[in-house]
C-alpha cells in the first residue's frame, strides 16, 4: 500500500472532532443520568411523575426529529450541530436552579430536542466527512467515543456524589458547552459550504424508501432502539431487583459487561463491514443480539446474566457500525439527508420508548421470560427483514475505482 493510500484509509481529523465531542457529552451525560428521576422525587412527587422526566426527554426527540432533518437540510449538519449543544447544555445547567417540578419537566423537554438535532446532524456530518471505504470504521470509533463516557460517567458521577445533585447538571452543562466550543473551533465550515454549492437536492424520504437497504435499516433501527436503548435499561434492573438479592448492583454489572461486550466488538466490526460486507455484519449482529436478551429471563445466577448481557453487547457491536455504514451508503457523501436520517432516528426512538412500556406490561402479566423472549423474537424478525435487504457495500466500489484512476492520472 502506497502513502498516499494509507492517507486515503485514514479517518479524517473532523471526525476526530466529532469523536472528541462525543466522549465528552456521553462523559457529562454519566453524571446526570442515575439522579435525574432521584432529584426529581426530592420535588415530592410519585414516582410516576419522576419517571416522566425521563420519558419527556425521549418524547420530545421522537416528535421533534422530522423539524431537525428538514433544518440539516436547508442550514447545514454543522449548524444545527452546534445549536443542539447549545440548546442542551443550557437547559441541563439550568436544571440545577429548578425550584419546582415543572421546571424540570419544561427543560428537559428542551433539551430533548437539542439532544435529536445534535445527534441527527452528527449522523449527516460522519457520512459528509467519512471516505466511503472506512465508513463502518468511521461508525465504530465515533460508537466507541459514546461508549467509553457512558462507562466512566456514572463512574465519576459516583465520585462526586457528595457534592449533591444540582452540582452535576451545571457540570454537565459545561462539558457540553466545552463540546460545543471544540467542534466550532476545529470544525470547517465546509458542509454549509459545500450543501449551497453542492447541485445535488436533498435525498428525499420516499426517494430513501424505496431502496430496501434503508427499508430494513428503518427495522433493525426500530429492533436495535427496542432491545438496547428501552428494554435493556428500563426493565433488566426490574428483572434483577426480583430474581436477586442485590439486584441494583448486580443490573448495573450486567449492564457493565454488556457495554465491556460491545466496546471489545466495536474495536474490528466496523473494519469487517468495510471489507466483509454491512449486510453480513448486520444479520449476525441482530441473531446474537437477539439469542442472547431473549435468554436473560433464563438467567437464575449471577455469572449467568453478566455472561449473556456480555454476549447481547457484542451482537449490539456488531449491528451498529455497519447500519450507520448503511445509512452513508444509501444518503452518499454528495448529498444532504436530514429527513432521511431522522426519520431513521425515529424508528430508533420509537423501539426506545414503546419497547420498556409494552415489555413492562408483559412481565408484569407473564413474567420477565416471556418478555425477554418477545424481545429476542423482535430481533430475529428484524434479521429475517434483513436477508431481503440489499448490500450497500458494492455502491462504494465505483468511488475507490475512481480514486485508483485519479491517483494514476496523477502520476
Amino acid at each position: 500500500m502506497t502513502d498516499q493510500q494509507k492517507v486515503q484509509h485514514r479517518i479524517p481529523t473532523e471526525i476526530w472532532v466529532l469523536v472528541s465531542a462525543a466522549f465528552i457529552i456521553a462523559l457529562g451525560y454519566g453524571l446526570v443520568a442515575p439522579i435525574i428521576p432521584q432529584f426529581a422525587v426530592s420535588f415530592d412527587v410519585s414516582m410516576a411523575a419522576a419517571s416522566a422526566v425521563i420519558s419527556i426527554f425521549a418524547a420530545s426527540r421522537l416528535l421533534f426529529a422530522p423539524v431537525s432533518g428538514r433544518l440539516i437540510d436547508k442550514l447545514g449538519s454543522r449548524r444545527v450541530y452546534l445549536t443542539g449543544l447549545i440548546t442542551v447544555a443550557v437547559t441541563t445547567a439550568a436544571v440545577a436552579a429548578a425550584q419546582e417540578y415543572w421546571h424540570i419537566l419544561l427543560l428537559r423537554g428542551i433539551a430533548g430536542i437539542g439532544s435529536t438535532m445534535f445527534t441527527v446532524s452528527a449522523m449527516g456530518l460522519i457520512i459528509r466527512l467519512a471516505p466511503p471505504e472506512i465508513r463502518g470504521r468511521a461508525s465504530a470509533v465515533y460508537g466507541t467515543a459514546f461508549l467509553v463516557g457512558n462507562i466512566i460517567g456514572p463512574v465519576v458521577g459516583a465520585a462526586l456524589s457528595m457534592i449533591g445533585m444540582r452540582a452535576p447538571f451545571v457540570i454537565y452543562g459545561i462539558s457540553v458547552g466545552l463540546a460545543a466550543f471544540v467542534v466550532w473551533w476545529k470544525m470547517p465550515r465546509q458542509d454549509d459550504i459545500s450543501r449551497r454549492k453542492s447541485e445535488e437536492p436533498p435525498m428525499r424520504f420516499g426517494e430513501a424508501f424505496r431502496d430496501s437497504a434503508y427499508r430494513s435499516a428503518l427495522v433493525s433501527g426500530f429492533a436495535f432502539g427496542w432491545i438496547n436503548f428501552g428494554v435493556r435499561v428500563a426493565t433488566l434492573p426490574l428483572f434483577a431487583a426480583v430474581v436477586f438479592e442485590h439486584g441494583g448492583a448486580i443490573a448495573g454489572l450486567a449492564m457493565a459487561t454488556f457495554a465491556a461486550g460491545n466496546a471489545v466488538v466495536l474495536q474490528f466490526s466496523g473494519r469487517l463491514a468495510d471489507t466483509v460486507g454491512r449486510k453480513p455484519l448486520i444479520i449476525t449482529g441482530l441473531v446474537v443480539n437477539a439469542i442472547f436478551t431473549g435468554s436473560m429471563g433464563f438467567a437464575d445466577s449471577f455469572w449467568l446474566l453478566l455472561v449473556v448481557s456480555a454476549l447481547a453487547g457484542a451482537g449490539a457491536g456488531m449491528l451498529n457500525p455497519a447500519q450507520q455504514a448503511v445509512l452513508a451508503d444509501v444518503v452518499g457523501n454528495q448529498r444532504s439527508g436530514g429527513k432521511v436520517l431522522a426519520n431513521f432516528q425515529m424508528a430508533q426512538d420509537f423501539g426506545a420508548i414503546t419497547g420498556p412500556i409494552l415489555i413492562g406490561a408483559v412481565a408484569e402479566t407473564y413474567g420477565f421470560t416471556t418478555g425477554f423472549l418477545i424481545c429476542g423474537g423482535i430481533g430475529l424478525a428484524a434479521a429475517v427483514v434483513w436477508a431481503f435487504g440489499r448490500e450497500t457495500l458494492a455502491d462504494t466500489r465505483p468511488t475507490l475505482r475512481e480514486a485508483a484512476q485519479t491517483q494514476e492520472t496523477a502520476r
